[in-house]
């Protein structure tokens, strides 16, 4: 690999948290951005419309060095309302899969590894981990109140299902973490309802009802603050119709896709990511590419049908610049990159240059 991953997959979570991000991302250097603030991101200017998802920036030095280096929409790793562990070392291994992985073949049992190649695909297991809110409220203030013009920070989150645990006293959860961000002073809001890597299909966005009824309880909460929500592949035309119809009036930005949801094994054959509920773990990176661009295609399709106004954020596969514009061209408003992004700290970089 050219690059140092600023996310180093041979130490464990809580030793990334604390001594991370690694290679160019911890170098210092900053990358001055340049030109007029050209390009819109729900309601706010930004210098690019290019920036990092959820999950690889575990905490404020993530942020600031993404920041640093160029990226103008960063995500802070999604919260919870309080605690949550995370799950066993190892989280990411590398998955070689020759060509796309398509839904037929996340239906096989993947092999995994070590051995990080171009182009990268990667499984990732983190069981969306927490730090208690006062640490992260703390932390994100003040990543919120020193933002560069042209830049801004999305504030991630969602609820914790808890055992014996009303549907009423779940969505509550929602509205309580929702207002510890608002709090923070983000200027937008990201709510995942997707996320394999817990081990299980039973994805919220899959349960359109419960989805909205999620969505209308934190617009409660956060007032005028644009929300997104992140949202999985939906192999099913007319399923995701249905609630884009009904929840595409709500939010204000869609992001897509998260990851494909794969058996895991090493080349023994036997589970690859120890510890019950984690044969199965979210694939990302090149390998899904064809399903980001195609989640953003639907999309667009059904913004137009439906009069709505929501952006479109693609996510997916994004690991070269030729990606960022591949997603451009396809309808995406803004596009995002995680394993590609740690894998090459410069991409935002050469993404402006073509820009310009």
């Amino acid at each position: 690999m050219k690059y140092e991953p600023f996310y180093n997959p041979e130490k464990p979570y809580e030793e990334n948290f604390e001594k991370g991000p690694y290679g160019a991302f911890a170098d210092g250097e900053i990358i001055e951005n340049e030109g007029e603030l050209q390009y819109d991101f729900l309601g706010f200017k930004v210098n690019s419309p290019f920036g990092i998802p959820a999950g690889p920036l575990l905490n404020g030095k993530f942020v600031k060095s993404a920041l640093d280096k160029g990226f103008d929409i960063v995500t802070y790793k999604t919260v919870r309302s309080g605690k949550y562990p995370c799950h066993p070392w190892p989280n990411v291994l590398s998955v070689h899969i020759e060509g796309d992985l398509t839904l037929e073949k996340a239906e096989e049992k993947l092999i995994a590894d070590t051995n990080y190649e171009q182009p990268i695909s990667i499984t990732n297991s983190f069981g969306v981990p927490s730090k208690d809110s006062e640490f992260w409220q703390n932390d994100l203030k003040n990543l919120v109140a020193n933002t560069k013009l042209g830049q801004i920070v999305v504030g991630s989150f969602q609820g914790t299902k808890k055992e014996e645990q009303s549907v009423e006293d779940y969505i509550n959860d929602y509205r309580i973490t929702a207002k510890m961000l608002k709090d923070t002073g983000v200027k937008v809001m990201e709510v995942n309802l997707s996320c394999p890597n817990e081990g299980t299909n039973n994805l919220l966005c899959f349960d359109t009802e419960r989805s909205v009824k999620v969505a209308q309880a934190i617009k409660e909460v956060i007032g005028d603050v644009p929300l997104i929500i992140k949202i999985a592949y939906f192999k099913d035309d007319e399923s995701l119709r249905n609630f884009i119809k009904e929840i595409g009036q709500v939010v204000h930005g869609i992001s897509a896709i998260n990851t494909i949801g794969a058996e895991i094994i090493n080349k023994e054959g036997e589970q690859a990511l120890p510890g019950e509920g984690r044969l199965r773990s979210g694939v990302c990176g090149h390998a899904i590419k064809w399903a980001g661009l195609d989640m953003v295609k639907k999309l667009k399709k059904l913004r137009d049908e439906l009069g709505y106004s929501y952006t479109i954020i693609g996510v997916g596969g994004v690991t070269t610049a030729e990606d960022f514009f591949e997603y451009r061209d396809v309808g995406a408003d803004i596009v995002m990159s995680a394993t590609g992004v740690m894998w090459n700290p410069y991409l935002a970089k050469e993404i402006k240059e073509k820009l310009r």
